[in-house]
């Protein structure tokens, strides 16, 4: 790291630069359990979609992604392939598939992630009702400049 480096991370807040820290070892947590789910990381991102949301079509897929219908479609194919999703005929439309996710493979995520959010949450619960409104008004700032740095101002 040069001179400027130095001086730009000497002049960030503490609280940015751990907030820097947390999104580097998230991507480290994301990468690992994608290693062991036995995915890529796009296949990885279609699965915490489905984790979060439940069954979506391979076209929602590639919206929420931001990657082609062809490319969701593959993803999807890996996906079956390796046992983590199944294709079902959507209930309304007969035209269409929903992406469903295997309650093994989500059993197995979550059987890693929760621990963690558990623990995340009860250090939450150590603060103050007003510290942890000061955390949620920072975090959703956070989240704010974000967004505006992709481009996605309200969503």
């Amino acid at each position: 790291m040069d001179d400027a480096g130095r001086a730009d991370r000497r002049e960030m807040h503490e609280a940015s630069l751990l907030l820097r820290r947390i999104l580097t070892l998230n991507d480290e947590v994301e990468k690992q359990l994608a290693e062991e789910l036995d995915v890529n990381p796009t296949d990885f991102d279609a699965m915490q979609h489905l984790i979060q949301s439940g069954p979506l079509s391979p076209s929602e897929i590639a919206a929420r992604l931001g990657i082609t219908t062809a490319a969701a479609t593959m993803a999807v194919d890996r996906l079956v392939k390796v046992g983590h999703v199944t294709r079902q005929p959507h209930p309304s439309d007969r035209r269409r598939l929903l992406v469903v996710p295997r309650e093994e493979s989500v059993r197995r995520a979550m059987a890693r992630l929760l621990p963690m959010i558990g623990e995340t949450d009860a250090l939450l619960s150590r603060y103050t009702d007003a510290e942890q409104a000061a955390i949620t008004d920072y975090l959703a700032r956070t989240v704010q400049i974000l967004q505006r740095t992709l481009g996605r101002d309200g969503a």
